[in-house]
């Protein structure tokens, strides 16, 4: 059978992906299922991630947004059985690509999916919702009655992050890059027939509306209680792109916080200066980063991690979560998806086999 995978490219070159043969072992490990996928989702490859991991091939595996049927399970395994519709992120060591007709995986990796729930949507959200999850539960803390402001919020991220927040009664600003986006961002309802849009205010940067005097409007001055972002620009004159140039500065992001505010970014690479720090310090506010492979990278949190991808599903399934939709590629066209992917982060695709 055929998978989709990464030849790392040295130094600053692009790297290659490619469709290979691959075999699977005749025999299951003990709490491994093996899975027939249905559909998978594509994301950006963090090298420098893998590298530090301790993660060394010559090709890496692609895909690891899964979804599909139980076809075999190992001696040991309870929580699923043959003809079992499930859904799960491969591990970050994972050697089996997502993209094959076939993948072995771990019990612990996988959750059921709801029947009514169709294999692209679920594989083209289960990344986002995890991290939207992530950044709001476990780093922000959020409550009802919190102010959240979502850079970028028509991003598949972005979205997901507005849906939660909505649901759980928080009262959500949003950023939108282009005019397509603020017209999609002001019509979004939790549901038909509802008038109330998700978004309370849509700030247009592209059309250099400013964050800081729109928020401040918005709470009395107050601030948000959190921020999460896709991107930061650590410099006013870095000479970047037009899209680079409407991500926010990292002075005004932490302007924008409320007292005891909290601030999840995505940023790898953050450099907070002494004036932003005492910033921070004044406002008793704090940072958090936000790396969507802590879950699967680590088992001290497992049982947690389950209940989140069970309570997305779900979510999804009942119509809280609703994911972009994303037009499924066929496998022969996975090369050229993968590589938009990687060259631009915040896109998504999915592929169904």
């Amino acid at each position: 059978m055929k998978g989709l995978y990464c030849r790392a490219a040295e130094s600053d070159a692009e790297p290659r992906f490619v469709i290979r043969e691959t075999t699977l072992p005749d025999v299951l490990g003990d709490h491994e299922v093996r899975v027939k996928v249905k559909a998978c989702g594509l994301s950006p490859l963090d090298f420098k991630m893998i590298q530090e991991v301790g993660i060394q091939r010559d090709l890496l595996p692609v895909g690891r947004e899964v979804a599909g049927v139980v076809l075999k399970v190992g001696s040991k395994v309870t929580f699923f059985q043959p003809e079992d519709e499930v859904v799960g992120v491969l591990p970050l060591d994972s050697p089996c690509s997502g993209l094959c007709e076939l993948v072995d995986v771990d019990e612990y990796f996988l959750v059921q999916k709801p029947e009514k729930l169709s294999w692209v949507s679920v594989a083209a959200a289960l990344r986002d919702g995890v991290c939207a999850y992530t950044a709001l539960h476990t780093h922000a803390r959020m409550a009802a009655g919190h102010t959240l402001l979502v850079l970028d919020g028509a991003s598949p991220f972005g979205l997901m992050c507005i849906q939660l927040a909505c649901y759980h009664g928080l009262k959500v600003l949003a950023t939108s890059h282009s005019p397509q986006q603020q017209t999609f961002l002001e019509q979004l309802r939790p549901s038909v027939g509802i008038q109330d849009p998700l978004v309370a205010r849509v700030i247009p940067v592209h059309s250099g509306s400013d964050p800081l005097s729109v928020v401040l409007e918005e709470t009395g001055g107050l601030g948000v209680d959190i921020v999460v972002d896709s991107e930061v620009r650590l410099h006013e004159d870095e000479e970047e792109g037009e899209e680079r140039k409407l991500l926010p500065h990292k002075h005004d992001i932490i302007s924008v916080l409320g007292v005891g505010g909290h601030w999840v970014t995505s940023h790898k690479n953050l450099q907070l200066d002494p004036p932003d720090c005492r910033l921070l310090h004044l406002k008793s506010a704090s940072v958090s980063f936000l790396n969507p492979e802590v879950w699967t990278a680590s088992a001290a949190q497992q049982g947690r991690y389950l209940h989140i991808l069970k309570d997305i599903v779900e979510k999804m399934s009942a119509g809280v979560l609703r994911p972009q939709t994303e037009e499924a590629v066929p496998l022969y066209e996975a090369t050229v998806a993968m590589e938009t992917v990687q060259r631009h982060h915040r896109k998504k695709a999915v592929v169904q086999l």
